[in-house]
C-alpha cells in the first residue's frame, strides 16, 4: 500500500488550492493530484484567444486572507486567463502550497473501504494512495464537450478545441479558419481571430445572447472605493443570490414599469455592461413576460451594431430567454460580424453534414478551411466526477448512481459514499453564482465538518437516501416556475448527447443556500448519517 493522508483532493483549480490550504491549517496531512503541468485549474486549461473572466477581476478573487486581497493588484476590469493563472500561482507560492501538490498525475479510480473508512485512491502512474477523505475539487467547466462530427479526423489541416488550447498559442494569420459553435468561449475568441485570420466561417446552431464586458484598466475611483470598503462589499456580494455585488440587482418588477422607463433603466446597465443588465429587474429570472421586455432591448442592441439585416436577425436568440443559458460577456462580438472577413452560416438552415479533407460540408455548401477550431463547450457539472471510478458503500458506482441524472445533498455529498466531498457538486448554486464565492462557502464549510469529525473521532459521514431525495426535489421545484427549464442549456446537460436532462445547479440563491448548510452544520449535521471510528 502506498502513502496515506488524512485528505487527497483532486484537482489544484481555485477549489483545489484553498482546500489544501484549509486542511493544513487544521493541522491535517493533505494531498493534491493534478492532472496538468501547474495550477489554475479552468486557467490552466483554457488558454483559447480573448479567454476572462465575465465577473469584474476584484469580486472574482479569493476573500478569505485580507493580506491576498490588499497585495494584489489587477490589470483589467475583467482579467485575462494569463493574469489569473499568475494570480492563482501566486496564491500556491504565497501560502506555500505547492509541496502538497503532485502535477501530471490524474486519478483514474477512488473506492471506499468499509472496514477501515478509507479510500483508496489509484492515479494513472500506478500510485495507489489512501486517505480518510476525498475531497473533488475537479470544477464545474474541465472536461471538453468532444466533438462527434462525422468525417472529424479526415480534416486535412490542424484543429483545436478551445478547452484545450495550446500553450504557445495559435498564429491564423493568412489562414482561413471554420469555428464551430457561438457559446462563451467562441464569442471571446471570435474577435480575436478574425483580427488575424484571412477568413472566419462561423458555423451557429444556436445564438447566445451576449453583452458588452466595456473592459480595459480599472477605474481608479472604483478600485480606491473598493480598497476602502473591500470587507463590507465582499460581506455584501455574500448577500446576494448570484454572489456577485456588481449585479446589483432591484426589486422593482419590470412588469410594473412602463417601457420608457425600463429600456432607459436596460441601456443605463448596458453602459455598465457585464452581468448587471440582469438585475435591471427582480422578476426576470421568474416572469417570462418580464424576461420579454430584456429580451427585446438586447435584440434592438444586436441589430443597432450588425450593419447586415440578415445576419443580424441570425445572431438574435429565439428560442430562449435572456440568461436561462448563462449570458455571455464580450469584448466587440457582434461588430466582428461587420468584418469583411467574417461569414456566419446558420446550422438550422443548412446543417452540419460533415466534416471534409479540406473543410466543413453542410446541407448547402463545403466551406474551404485551412484551421477548424471547435469551440463546443463542456461536459458541464458531471463530466470530470463522470470519468473516475467512483466506488462507494457496497461497491457502488458513482456514475451508475448519477445514470438518470445526478443526485446530492447540498451539491456537497451523495448518499452511499462516505466522506466523499464535491465542490460547487450539481445541486449547489455553483454555476449560478459568482465561483469563487460558491467556491470558498464549500472548501469551509467542508474543513468545519472535517473538523468537526475530528474532534468527535468519527469515522464517517454520509448523506442519508431521505436527506438527499428530499434535496433533489427542491431542487427541482425551486427550478421549475423559473425560466431556465425553458433553454437547452448545459445546465441541464443538453448539450452532451445522451446525458440526462437535468436542471443541475440550485436556484434558490447564495444566501439562502449558505443558510441551510449553516443550519444543517449548525444542528450536527442534520441529514447526514454519522459512524464512529472504526480504529477504536
Amino acid at each position: 500500500m502506498g502513502q496515506s493522508y488524512d485528505a487527497v483532493i483532486v484537482g489544484a483549480g481555485f477549489s483545489g488550492l484553498y482546500m489544501l490550504h484549509r486542511l493544513r491549517q487544521q493541522g491535517l496531512t493533505a494531498r493534491v493530484f493534478e492532472a496538468g503541468t501547474g495550477v489554475g485549474g479552468t486557467w490552466y486549461w483554457n488558454r483559447y484567444p480573448g479567454a476572462r473572466v465575465d465577473i469584474e477581476s476584484q469580486e472574482y478573487s479569493y476573500s478569505f486572507s485580507p493580506e491576498l486581497d490588499a497585495e494584489w493588484v489587477w490589470s483589467e476590469r475583467y482579467a485575462s486567463q494569463p493574469e489569473l493563472l499568475k494570480y492563482l500561482n501566486h496564491v500556491a507560492d504565497r501560502f506555500g502550497l505547492r509541496d502538497g501538490i503532485q502535477f501530471e498525475t490524474r486519478v483514474t479510480a477512488a473506492h471506499f473501504d468499509e472496514a477501515s473508512n478509507r479510500w483508496t485512491v489509484t492515479t494513472d502512474r500506478g500510485e495507489t494512495i489512501t486517505a480518510r477523505y476525498c475531497v473533488m475539487a475537479t470544477g464545474v467547466l474541465s472536461v471538453p464537450n468532444e466533438p462527434a462530427f462525422p468525417g472529424k479526423d479526415s480534416f486535412q489541416g490542424p484543429s483545436w478545441h478551445t478547452g484545450r488550447w495550446p500553450h504557445e498559442g495559435v498564429d491564423f494569420t493568412g489562414q482561413r479558419v471554420a469555428v464551430i459553435g457561438t457559446g462563451s468561449s467562441a464569442i471571446q475568441s471570435i474577435p480575436q481571430i478574425a483580427a488575424q485570420a484571412d477568413h472566419v466561417t462561423i458555423f451557429q446552431r444556436t445564438p447566445n445572447f451576449s453583452v458588452p464586458a466595456h473592459n480595459g484598466p480599472p477605474d481608479p475611483t472604483v478600485v480606491a472605493d473598493w480598497t476602502a470598503n473591500r470587507e463590507q462589499y465582499r460581506r455584501e456580494a455574500r448577500e446576494t443570490g448570484f454572489g456577485i455585488r456588481m449585479v446589483d440587482g432591484r426589486e422593482t418588477l419590470a412588469s410594473e414599469e412602463d417601457e420608457a422607463t425600463r429600456r432607459a433603466v436596460y441601456e443605463a446597465r448596458w453602459q455598465v455592461g457585464g452581468f448587471a443588465l440582469l438585475g435591471a429587474y427582480g422578476d426576470l429570472t421568474s416572469d417570462l413576460d418580464a424576461n420579454a421586455t430584456a429580451v427585446a432591448f438586447v435584440a434592438d442592441k444586436i441589430r443597432g451594431i450588425v450593419k447586415d439585416p440578415a445576419t443580424a436577425e441570425k445572431l438574435v436568440p429565439k428560442t430562449f430567454p435572456i440568461g436561462a443559458k448563462r449570458l455571455c460577456v464580450d469584448t466587440g462580438y457582434y461588430d466582428t460580424f461587420n468584418r469583411d472577413n467574417v461569414s456566419l452560416v446558420d446550422l438550422n438552415d443548412e446543417p452540419l453534414v460533415e466534416i471534409v479533407p479540406t473543410g466543413v460540408r453542410t446541407a448547402a455548401a463545403t466551406y474551404e478551411a485551412d484551421a477548424i477550431v471547435y469551440a463546443i463547450g463542456f461536459d458541464a457539472m458531471t463530466g470530470a466526477l463522470g470519468k473516475i471510478d467512483i466506488r462507494g458503500r457496497g461497491g457502488a458506482v458513482l456514475k451508475e448512481a448519477w445514470a438518470a441524472g445526478p443526485r446530492t445533498y447540498l451539491g456537497l455529498m451523495v448518499a452511499g459514499f462516505p466522506n466523499l466531498f464535491i465542490v460547487t457538486g450539481p445541486g449547489s448554486p455553483s454555476v449560478l453564482c459568482n465561483m469563487a464565492v460558491a467556491i470558498e462557502q464549500h472548501v469551509e464549510w467542508i474543513s468545519d465538518c472535517i473538523a468537526w469529525m475530528g474532534q468527535r473521532q468519527l469515522g464517517a459521514i454520509e448523506a442519508t437516501e431521505a436527506a438527499q431525495d428530499e434535496w433533489v426535489a427542491h431542487v427541482n421545484e425551486v427550478a421549475e416556475p423559473t425560466i431556465f427549464p425553458h433553454a437547452n442549456s448545459w445546465y441541464l446537460g443538453a448539450n452532451v448527447p445522451g446525458k440526462p436532462r437535468v436542471f443541475m445547479p440550485y436556484i434558490g440563491g447564495f444566501p439562502v443556500y449558505r443558510d441551510k448548510c449553516n443550519e444543517v452544520a449548525a444542528a450536527g449535521y442534520q441529514g447526514f448519517a454519522l459512524t464512529s471510528d472504526a480504529r477504536l
